[in-house]
C-alpha cells in the first residue's frame, strides 16, 4: 500500500489564520516571559509562517547574554 500525501492540504493548514495566530501567540508569550526589551516578529515564508523573539534593546541583549533569558523563556509558549 502506498500513501499519497496531499501537500496542498498540508500547506493550507500551515497558512490557516488560526495556525498563524497560534504561532504568533506563542512568540508573544515567550517575549512576555522574557521581560522588557524583547519583541516579536512575524514572517510568512513560501513554505510556512514563522515567528521570532528578539532582543530590542541593549539592556535586553546584555540580559540574554548573561542569563540566557530567551532559551529559559521557551517554556512559556507551552
Amino acid at each position: 500500500m502506498k500513501i499519497k500525501w496531499n501537500m496542498a492540504a498540508f500547506k493550507a493548514i500551515r497558512f490557516d489564520p488560526t495556525v498563524v495566530g497560534v504561532i504568533n501567540n506563542a512568540a508573544a508569550k515567550i517575549a512576555a516571559a522574557a521581560g522588557d526589551g524583547y519583541e516579536t516578529g512575524a514572517y510568512s515564508g513560501t513554505n510556512r509562517p514563522r515567528a521570532s523573539v528578539i532582543t530590542a534593546t541593549y539592556k535586553a541583549q546584555r540580559d540574554n547574554a548573561k542569563n540566557n533569558t530567551l532559551a529559559r523563556s521557551i517554556d512559556a509558549a507551552r
